[in-house]
């Protein structure tokens, strides 16, 4: 079981320090906690709202509209409590860069996984293309259409491979993007395994 980002109370303080930075939205407030987590993480607005109405009963920020938004600011009181728990708060800034590395790991992990799997699906795909075509060449003379069958059924085959492995992905990614766990470094990463993938078949292919 994943351990929680933040421990109990964390959170409502690290609200504080991102609100004496400056008055922010809900909105904001979601963002800069994605952009410090580098995307692998982002709160759902029913984890951001309660606690922003728990610092307002407490009097530690007040609120104030903004057209049809909620802006935040932090109160004196607010401030005073950061300042009282100043210690405190290094240690949650210390706990932030803990869960990004965390994070950061799952999400690769996650995609390598796929990666791999992947690629045991197109190596197998394209042993069986090669098997199929040396079946057809060995085969005596037929129809055109009779002798090209065989492959033509493996390039299908790799086809649906390649197919289910993107719509697993695809999900991957979604299920994780909402959680706020995809980065530019996932992108990246993605990118780079599958052209190794296709180096590795097209090896594959030329070396038969």
């Amino acid at each position: 079981m994943t351990p929680p980002v933040f421990s109990h109370g964390s959170l409502r303080l690290y609200l504080l320090s991102l609100l004496a930075e400056q008055p922010r939205h809900g909105y904001e407030l979601i963002q800069a906690l994605s952009d410090r987590f580098g995307g692998t993480y982002s709160p759902s607005a029913g984890t951001i709202y309660p606690r922003l109405a728990k610092l307002e009963a407490e009097g530690l920020v007040a609120k104030t509209a903004d057209g049809r938004k909620t802006v935040y600011e932090i109160t004196d009181a607010g401030r005073a409590e950061l300042a009282d728990r100043e210690p405190e708060l290094e240690s949650i800034e210390a706990e932030v860069t803990d869960s990004v590395s965390r994070l950061a790991d799952e999400v690769r992990t996650n995609v390598e996984e796929a990666l791999r799997s992947m690629r045991a699906d197109l190596a197998s795909a394209a042993r069986e293309a090669k098997r199929a075509a040396r079946e057809a060449t060995s085969d005596a003379p037929a129809a055109p259409s009779a002798a090209t069958e065989p492959e033509g059924r493996a390039v299908h085959e790799a086809d649906l491979a390649i197919n289910a492995f993107r719509q697993q992905l695809r999900t991957d990614l979604r299920t994780h993007a909402r959680r706020g766990k995809v980065s530019a470094d996932t992108v990246d990463l993605l990118k780079s395994r599958l052209a190794e993938v296709r180096s590795d078949v097209l090896a594959e292919l030329r070396g038969r």
